[in-house]
């Protein structure tokens, strides 16, 4: 659906997105992940012809965003972090107006703007002002504008920014229900909104693409060792010596547990060896039951913060900040 090769853009001497390449793949929502300044908004704005890339290619759906920008831009309906609306419009007046800027014909406006408005659950709102509107409300208009037109991809940036739980929520649950007819893409810097929502995860760090993966498998990917947690009943040293004559366990750290005559270990192993049967039996041969054993994955936080650890540095003077990016 998207294919964008090599794509780099400088403002001065900031290289905002540096020699970025990776694909979109129909039917599925893919996050943008970053800190602040890490590139997303500059990536999407020019993937959406807002703005033109330094070097690069951007194709949507077979279409050069460069040398076709008009088929191209067709297949996206696009969000900014701040939706550029009109507030002194009606919902339904600005919908309107967008679906007469999108070039939809004039005898299917009036279903495509009703359309969108069932889907954004928005029609309660359709007649009042968007300037007495609330951020939820608003934002759901801006979607709406996004809609029109039915494209195949959309683009939202910081979808749910300054939103109250309710609302975010509300939010969250549009965005699954538009994964199930278009191919959704969107930034954020909350973890949370990409776990809760996404197939797939792109992470950004200084403008280059560090990993692309679904969210399950990033943390399989960073993983250098598996990790076992156990409560077991027994002395330190019978527990100890079991644990260390075990075929792949690397590191073994105890201390006393809240559990009477218990102790608490951390077990670190090889990830090509599963090593849970064997502390099992192993411990059982020397009467230390097991009271719990829990495998530790590492979330997508853990493997957020590995990657772009030296991302959090605040920006320079002449640097990207994505918080300023999309204001249309």
């Amino acid at each position: 659906m998207i294919e964008v090769k090599n794509l780099v853009k400088r403002y001065g001497s900031h290289l905002a997105v540096d020699h970025l390449s990776f694909t979109v793949e129909e039917g599925h929502i893919y996050g943008f992940l970053g800190p602040n300044g890490a590139g997303k908004s500059t990536t999407m704005n020019m993937m959406t012809g807002y703005i033109g890339p330094t070097e690069g290619s951007i194709m949507i759906n077979g279409h050069d965003m460069l040398e076709n920008p008009e088929k191209a831009k067709k297949c996206i309906g696009y969000l900014p972090e701040l939706p550029p609306l009109y507030t002194d419009m009606t919902s339904r007046e600005y919908l309107h107006f967008a679906a007469e800027l999108k070039g939809i014909a004039k005898d299917k406006i009036k279903d495509s703007v009703a359309d969108v408005m069932a889907v954004t659950k928005i029609e309660d709102v359709a007649d009042r002002l968007i300037k007495n509107l609330s951020k939820g409300y608003k934002q759901r208009v801006g979607l709406a504008q996004a809609l029109l037109g039915y494209p195949e991809v959309i683009i939202l940036d910081e979808p749910t920014v300054g939103l109250d739980p309710a609302q975010i929520i509300e939010i969250r649950e549009l965005i699954r229900s538009l994964g199930k007819k278009h191919t959704v893409i969107l930034s954020s810097h909350i973890l949370s909104e990409i776990s809760a929502v996404c197939d797939d995860v792109l992470i950004l760090s200084h403008g280059k693409l560090v990993a692309c993966d679904t969210t399950d498998n990033l943390g399989k990917l960073m993983e250098d060792r598996n990790t076992l947690q156990l409560t077991v009943k027994g002395t330190e040293d019978d527990i100890r010596r079991v644990l260390s004559a075990i075929d792949g366990v690397e590191s073994i750290e105890t201390v006393k547990s809240e559990e009477k005559e218990c102790i608490d270990v951390t077990v670190q192993s090889d990830p090509k060896v599963d090593v849970r049967e064997l502390i099992f039996y192993g411990l059982a041969a020397v009467e230390c039951p097991i009271y719990t054993m829990n495998q530790v994955k590492k979330s997508l936080e853990d493997v957020f913060i590995e990657l772009t650890a030296d991302d959090h540095a605040p920006a320079q003077n002449g640097e990207e900040d994505d918080s300023h990016e999309s204001n249309l």
